[in-house]
């Protein structure tokens, strides 16, 4: 959950609430109002500080100009990016109160009826192909509200824009530079500029090596564009640069408290989460326009020759059957009427059909979080008060079961104990050599892989928990022999029968680690497993035998030949036994003779 910091003080004058309590003065009973208040609404007051407390905390001393304001540090759910800064917070805690009602955001026509476009180059869509943008028109900025302003560009980077992977935003001062815009993507050393709070022109390389200098918190986003053969760029028509996204805007555009038309711009790979921002952005401060809660929309121009307007303020509109939000809250109780007043409460607007049995809810452009009937549910659970809702019986009775299968393990891991081996756990997910090559296998594609694996050891799932057991035996080459480990758990396989793609599936697996082989061992254990399932021994097993088990010639080149047994149960095979090939040993650096086991256990349900 992302943690938003405002000054108290600026809280309760935008909320027109003290709290009975006075500016600077630390209240705990105003601390213990506010932070009811949250929490009737869903977000949390995490801490109460100050500037020079968190330095103190972080450094061990303050610097001597910071700040003793009091600082509320609130936790605000992951989806809510409308509660990201102070003005968000404070205007949905108005509406919550019933102070005010959510506002209509509506565009307003530029003076000389005439939209600034931001014209497309193809060769964007080789790096960062989207665009949008919008103005903000006859703005006031003072120091609260620009450093409020920074701050939510901070906090969306942070949140949605995914470290401005997937988005980034620009800010400019629109009456330093003149339409109509070009998005372009150029070679490196092409884009002359002076990168922002800096005044000495530089290309591309130059700039990249000046933050790595002198910028350090910027140096984490370089890589994002740093191999690319091309830099995205944003020109105005004197081929004046406002910004090299994702990185750094231009000196020359930059906001400060004396600009009065703010020109947003918004790159991205994802034309849905720079809508989002976008509209954050503009919802969170159209109202220190002077025109109150407007925007002037920016045409887009792409390379077919389409256009469009953004940014768009329409809204949705859901219907949602009143029956199944009180259903779903447990308020049977409440008249269908109170259920469109509720929702008022928390900034969606909405109306009753004729009938009364749906609500007709409009979902404005701060709530992109509403995506399904659920989520009205919950915003009415919300603003009802979940301490409001009363407690009942269930209609029915249920008894609670444990899962047959962990049953079954649950017990089998005792037994197994009993036999002198000892149970660890392993990572579930392994590289791919781990999984084929080290345990001398043909990689027939049966490993489910992961799409975007923060290191090579977790490249899949592991399909045997045999790579698991045996990275514990080469890292506890110290110890004593013999080892007998053992481990019962899922691994995971593709199938084509499953709505996933995949399916998890429970195996035993027991290893033997002495100075010479002995495949008598995991033999004697395989004998005591199957003793405990009920099953007999039958030299001759078929599907014909219930409950039977025997062993046959195996094939599986992870064991040494002439060593190694299928176990067959009920004529179908569930694993093998015997002992592991050299070639494993070697790739796990293992010295001596393994004798090892793995069946599937679901096989006995």
């Amino acid at each position: 959950m992302p943690t938003v910091e405002v000054k108290r003080d600026d809280l309760f004058e935008s909320l027109g609430e003290n709290f009975n309590t006075k500016p600077g003065v630390p209240s705990e009973e105003a601390d213990d109002k506010f932070n009811l208040l949250c929490f009737q609404f869903g977000i949390e007051l995490d801490d109460v500080t100050s500037e020079k407390a968190m330095q103190e905390k972080e450094t061990g001393e303050a610097a001597a100009n910071a700040s003793d304001d009091i600082i509320y540090k609130i936790d605000i759910p992951a989806n809510r990016y409308d509660l990201l800064c102070l003005e968000g917070i404070s205007r949905s805690l108005r509406i919550f109160l019933g102070k005010e009602k959510a506002p209509i955001f509506r565009s307003v026509a530029p003076a000389n009826g005439v939209h600034h476009q931001v014209i497309v180059k193809p060769e964007t869509a080789k790096i960062r192909p989207i665009v949008v943008a919008a103005i903000l028109r006859d703005f006031t900025f003072d120091a609260k509200n620009y450093k409020s302003f920074i701050k939510l560009q901070e906090k969306l980077h942070q949140n949605i824009c995914r470290q401005r992977s997937i988005v980034s935003i620009g800010t400019h001062d629109l009456d330093t530079v003149e339409g109509p815009f070009t998005y372009e993507a150029l070679a490196p050393t092409d884009i002359q500029f002076a990168p922002l709070n800096k005044t000495e022109v530089m290309d591309g390389p130059g700039v990249f090596s000046w933050i790595e200098k002198e910028k350090v918190e910027l140096s984490k986003y370089l890589d994002l564009i740093r191999k690319s053969p091309v830099w995205p760029v944003i020109y105005d028509t004197k081929r004046r640069v406002l910004s090299l996204p994702p990185i750094i805007n231009s000196n020359h555009s930059k906001i400060t408290l004396d600009t009065k038309n703010v020109l947003i711009e918004i790159t991205a790979t994802d034309l849905t989460k720079a809508e989002i921002v976008l509209n954050m952005m503009i919802s969170m401060f159209a109202e220190y326009c002077k025109d109150g809660h407007t925007v002037e929309q920016v045409e887009i121009v792409y390379p077919d020759g389409k256009k469009s307007l953004t940014p768009n303020l329409s809204v949705r509109e859901v219907d949602v059957d009143v029956e199944y939000i009180k259903k779903s809250v447990g308020i049977p109780e409440v008249a269908a009427d109170q259920v469109a007043t509720l929702l008022d409460k928390m900034s969606l607007t909405s109306q009753l059909s004729n009938d009364q049995k749906s609500v007709k809810v409009t979902v404005p452009i701060t709530r992109s979080d509403i995506l399904h009937p659920c989520d009205i549910m919950e915003d009415v659970a919300i603003a009802y008060g979940y301490n409001n809702i009363k407690v009942t019986l269930p209609s029915v009775n249920t008894e609670g079961a444990q899962v047959p299968l962990n049953k079954l393990t649950d017990q089998l891991r005792r037994e197994v104990a009993f036999s002198g081996f000892t149970e660890v756990l392993t990572f579930s997910l392994c590289s791919r050599d781990e999984t084929f090559k080290f345990l001398n296998r043909v990689d027939d594609g049966s490993a489910v892989g992961i799409a975007n694996p923060a290191t090579a050891e977790f490249q899949v799932g592991r399909t045997s928990l045999l790579v698991g057991i045996l990275k514990i035996i080469h890292n506890n080459r110290q110890q004593a022999l013999p080892l007998n480990l053992f481990e019962i758990s899922d691994i995971l396989l593709k199938s084509e029968e499953s709505d996933v793609g995949a399916k998890n599936q429970r195996n035993l697996c027991a290893v033997h680690v002495a100075q010479t082989s002995r495949f008598d061992v995991l033999h004697g254990l395989l004998d005591s497993v199957m003793n405990n399932m009920g099953a007999t021994w039958k030299k001759d097993s078929d599907a014909s035998h219930k409950k039977t088990y025997r062993l046959a010639p195996s094939e599986d080149t992870s064991f040494f030949p002439g060593q190694r047994a299928d176990v067959l149960y009920e004529g179908k095979k569930i694993g093998v036994v015997g002992v592991l090939h050299p070639n494993v040993l070697s790739a796990y650096r293992i010295a001596y003779p393994v004798s090892a086991l793995e069946i599937n256990l679901e096989a006995f349900l």
